[in-house]
């Protein structure tokens, strides 16, 4: 069994925030099982490595025999949490929350154990909530409070909507910690507003006050903005493996070091003996192999992050390709251009895309680049297609009678 201090050590290493500072402390010398809360919005289809580090922690705490709460927010989903938005956010569908809500815990079970996880859904204690339910639980905060948060201040200033239905979204999250009687919560730094208004509606529903936790957030592959669905920089926990060891081989050597500290793949001492070696003249590229290697491993098993990683070390080190190629099967009357070839078999998002990575070069054709949108004829033997690195198939164009 841990001491104290060594659990406090634990369970706050990579933490941006803890309050109230003795919170923690406090809550483990009472030396009984913790209801440790994390929620995520069914916003997309799938769970990414941004998300991994709450379950890290979440994962942490249910190691030293805590009860961890997987709350899934289907209810607030639909309203579409705020934070850090300059703009009011579309509402979700209940048939795209509903489809989204069963992918995520799904696939969160390669990081939890959960026979030993409370899944909870918040439509459980929202939907029941009458308008004068609503009302009396509004009545907890002020307008004067909500322009507290920097995006509602900063949209105010600058004349932008806020529509109504997003003052309720940090009320409604904190409603859930009254629910779920939670002793700590965990979030995003960017969530700090919504759990402590947790805090505020327990005080109001005389519960303990529950202490909060929040984590860094991590940056996309671009390196910049938020790992997110909506800015297309995410890797999946369900991305194939060998696409997902190429996605992280694919980032920068700075970021490289963001991901290893904030994800918590290796302790802190290996990851300092690590920034000595390149700074003695390791290759940066070994240390990221390692960093890929771990991430699939988390999700698929060191046997397939092996095999993910050989792949990747034969394809762009020995110029090998792989053996799992996709073939794609195109149609046209006469011939097609290959911008639009490309949208087709989805190796690119647009034929905007397409044609800027065929003027930079990025394009090859049966590994020879080209920099014109050339026309693909109608053939019966497969052309083999790169876009840059990673995106590779087999298209074979086909007339439009043809079967």
């Amino acid at each position: 069994m841990s001491t104290l201090d060594e659990q406090i050590a634990l369970l706050t290493q990579g933490t941006v925030e803890v309050l109230p500072h003795d919170g923690l402390k406090t809550l483990l010398a009472a030396e009984r099982p913790l209801r440790v809360k994390a929620g995520f919005d069914p916003t997309a289809s799938d769970l990414h490595l941004g998300h991994t580090v709450l379950l890290n922690k979440l994962k942490t705490f249910q190691d030293l025999g805590h009860e961890v709460i997987f709350l899934i927010g289907d209810f607030t989903a639909m309203i579409g949490d705020p934070s850090g938005s300059n703009i009011t956010r579309p509402m979700l569908t209940p048939e795209d929350i509903q489809q989204f809500a069963q992918t995520y815990q799904d696939q969160v079970s390669c990081l939890l154990d959960l026979e030993r996880v409370q899944i909870a859904y918040n439509h459980t204690w929202l939907s029941p909530l009458s308008a004068a339910d609503l009302i009396r639980l509004a009545s907890h905060q002020t307008v004067a409070r909500m322009l507290e948060r920097e995006d509602f201040s900063t949209r105010y200033r600058q004349q932008r909507p806020i529509a109504i239905h997003e003052f309720l979204y940090p009320i409604l999250q904190g409603y859930d910690s009254v629910q779920l009687k939670a002793d700590i919560e965990i979030g995003g730094s960017d969530q700090l507003f919504n759990l402590l208004m947790g805090r505020t509606l327990q005080h109001a529903y005389q519960q303990p006050e529950q202490t909060i936790m929040t984590l860094p957030l991590l940056e996309g592959l671009d390196g910049e903005k938020k790992m997110s669905k909506s800015q297309g920089n995410t890797v999946d926990i369900q991305d194939p493996p060998d696409e997902s060891f190429g996605r992280l081989m694919s980032i920068s050597d700075t970021l490289m070091w963001r991901y290893l500290e904030v994800l918590s793949l290796y302790d802190s001492a290996t990851i300092s003996q690590w920034k000595i070696d390149v700074e003695k003249g390791c290759n940066p590229r070994d240390i990221k192999l390692k960093l890929a290697h771990a991430c699939v491993a988390r999700f698929h098993g060191e046997d397939t992050a092996t095999h993910a990683q050989q792949a990747f070390i034969d394809r762009f080190s020995k110029h090998q390709l792989p053996e799992d190629i996709p073939t794609h099967h195109l149609t046209c009357e006469t011939s097609l251009p290959l911008a639009q070839a490309l949208k087709m078999a989805q190796l690119v998002q647009s034929t905007s895309e397409a044609l800027r990575l065929i003027r930079q070069g990025a394009v090859r054709i049966n590994q020879t680049r080209v920099e014109d949108n050339i026309d693909l004829p109608i053939q019966t033997e497969p052309t083999l297609i790169q876009v840059g690195k990673r995106r590779i198939a087999w298209l074979i164009v086909q007339p439009l009678t043809q079967t």
